[in-house]
């Protein structure tokens, strides 16, 4: 009755992490593609983007073509003092030269004289130029230009959203899977403990055994119950975790009790989250990108700044026709203007520039510090999982080490040379290697979804 017993003990614990015959296996691959394509962080990065595009319809709107009108008019009594009705076309050019063409018609007997024109009104078509502010940037140049590398930005900044939802995806699934191992680790112990709990009252009644050893083993079998309960409510925990990333056309999908983990997913997930690449190209890192990206923004605002410190001239000059006949003299049917401005001290001109420039200065060194950090992260992870390769083999030979010392400690006491005490003290060492080899593993997957995330999924 002792060797059936055992023997049926010892083949539990061979066979206590195998999944049961009836669990559905979510891979870690099919989890990864779920998440890239459904789970709703992901898919917001890609509105950083449309925005960002957005912006640049926008400032491409500082160069759209622009029609103005307006008619003024004052009457008192029976007498019209003046009418005025003026219509101009304007087109802004990249450079800040903007094209004009405009009509004006006037009548009235207290009109101003300068405003008085032909009978049938009067045509004009024109340029205005800028000499020294604004002719080779001004805002509306600066604006469109901050939008496209904006655009650049965005682009990283998208990337960089949808690595961290990657990275955390992968972590509540990491956590998931040991979780669960753990589960059934003290779930098939515990089921071991009940077992020989039984066995050995069934020894007690037939006089093998004294009937201390039935209080023994239940202490143990109570014990381990205590563990699985716990166990049990972490993996709940662990699940519903991992539920926040399924989602299937924007409604999120609860996962089932009866699905389990990949139990390879050491091997797979190299080659899922593309963490084998081995050169690192840190100067086309997302997170370099953006700052990069910031810099050129602050360079277009330095020239910018710059640009203020000219003086503000502008001249313009229009032909005037009349009735669109244009068949005058342009040297003597015209209108000429002449602007000029410039600040004394330029005070606050100066101001704004040096403040620009050392703006540009501290993210340019930010640039070269953040490109130092990562390549030591990348390092640093990289040694990491080398390390953890190495504690994961150690770690799976203990577990060997451990399970024949038990499976020993079992023959020895079929043979009557051993105890109850003995065989419960091997088992717990071995539950503790266990535990250790599953914790290592997790460590070794979560370096995997650390470098991921730090290599921004390039």
């Amino acid at each position: 009755m002792r060797k059936w017993l055992l023997i049926f003990l010892g083949t539990s614990l061979l066979h206590a992490q195998e999944p049961q015959p009836d669990s559905d296996v979510l891979t870690f691959e099919e989890y990864i593609n779920i998440v890239r394509t459904n789970h709703p962080l992901v898919r917001s990065a890609g509105l950083v983007v449309g925005m960002a595009e957005a912006g640049i319809t926008e400032a491409r709107g500082g160069f759209d073509p622009k029609l103005e009108a307006a008619t003024e008019e004052k009457k008192f009594g029976n007498s019209t003092y003046y009418q005025h009705r003026e219509g101009v076309f304007r087109i802004p050019t990249w450079y800040g030269i903007e094209l004009q063409a405009g009509f004006e018609n006037n009548d009235g007997f207290l009109l101003n004289p300068e405003l008085r024109v032909p009978d049938d009104g009067l045509a004009a078509v024109g340029i205005k130029v800028p000499i020294g502010q604004g002719l080779f940037i001004n805002q509306r140049m600066a604006d469109l230009r901050s939008a496209k590398i904006n655009l650049s930005l965005s682009r990283a900044d998208q990337q960089l959203r949808a690595a961290e939802a990657l990275h955390q995806a992968a972590a509540a699934y990491f956590n998931w899977k040991r979780q669960y191992e753990e589960a059934e680790l003290y779930k098939n112990f515990y089921e071991v403990a009940k077992i020989r709990r039984d066995g050995i009252v069934t020894l007690i009644k037939l006089g093998d055994n004294p009937a201390i050893d039935s209080v023994e083993a239940g202490i143990t079998e109570k014990a381990r119950l205590l563990s699985y309960e716990e166990a049990q409510l972490k993996l709940i925990k662990a699940r519903l975790e991992l539920s926040n990333f399924l989602w299937a056309d924007n409604v999120p999908i609860e996962l089932t009790e009866n699905a389990v983990p990949e139990q390879n997913v050491a091997s797979r997930v190299a080659p899922v989250l593309k963490t084998e690449i081995l050169d690192f190209a840190v100067d086309t890192h997302p997170k370099i990108t953006m700052m990069q990206a910031k810099a050129d923004i602050l360079e277009v605002e330095r020239q910018l700044k710059a640009n203020s410190l000219l003086p503000k001239m502008d001249l313009g000059y229009s032909y005037l026709s009349e009735r669109w006949q244009w068949n005058g003299d342009p040297q003597q049917n015209y209108k000429v203007t002449a602007s000029f401005g410039f600040p004394i001290f330029l005070r606050k001109e100066r101001g704004a520039l040096r403040l620009t420039k050392l703006k540009l200065q501290d993210a340019r060194i930010g640039i070269e510090f953040e490109k130092l950090q990562l390549t030591n992260k990348v390092d640093a992870v990289r040694n990491e999982i080398s390390s953890l390769t190495r504690q994961r083999r150690i770690a799976s030979e203990v577990v060997n080490d451990n399970t024949q010392m038990v499976q020993a400690e079992e023959r020895l006491f079929n043979l009557g040379e051993s105890s109850l005490f003995l065989i419960n003290t091997r088992e717990s060492t071995l539950i503790s290697a266990r535990l250790s080899e599953i914790v290592i593993e997790n460590r070794f997957l979560m370096a995997h979804a650390e470098l991921f995330r730090v290599l921004a999924g390039n």
